[in-house]
């Protein structure tokens, strides 16, 4: 007869497991679904940094005047940017600054853009597994407007 009482103990143990289980599971993603979104939006604004780390940045030469890719780098890098990468747009008749967000992250890109005082309505989104950095800033004609020469004249 100790076999059956044996056998009922060993279901309740093992069933008390199951059920730790599964509260631990259904914490862990309560957790991790509510973890981002609890956060404060303005402190998540005020970082330029991502959740995955350090927001890497490609700067573009969108209206051909020699040397902004430089100055503007080093004005991001001075915010805590990291600027991967320096180069030429496809075109130089860019009127207007723009900052592209390419991870799907556009609170960060607006960040960024509010830091170079880039007017909100130029944030696009062009998102795509190809491109390795958080943001590409594309600068154009209006680059003396921005707050890099703004605030180093």
């Amino acid at each position: 007869m100790a076999a059956p009482k044996d056998f009922s103990s060993r279901k309740v143990l093992l069933n008390s497991l199951l059920v730790l289980v599964a509260v631990f599971i259904i914490y862990q993603v309560y957790v991790f679904s509510f973890s981002k979104t609890s956060a404060p939006l303005l402190q998540q604004t005020a970082s330029n940094d991502d959740s995955r780390g350090i927001v890497q940045i490609d700067v573009l030469n969108g209206c051909g005047t020699s040397g902004i890719g430089q100055r503007l780098t080093a004005f991001l890098r001075s915010k805590g940017y990291d600027v991967v990468e320096m180069g030429n747009y496809k075109s130089f008749d860019v009127k207007e600054t723009v900052v592209i967000d390419r991870t799907g992250n556009l609170l960060v890109a607006k960040n960024l853009a509010a830091v170079l005082g880039v007017h909100e309505k130029n944030v696009v989104q062009q998102i795509s597994p190809d491109y390795l950095v958080t943001a590409s800033v594309v600068l154009g004609k209006d680059f003396k407007n921005l707050n890099a020469w703004k605030e180093t004249r």
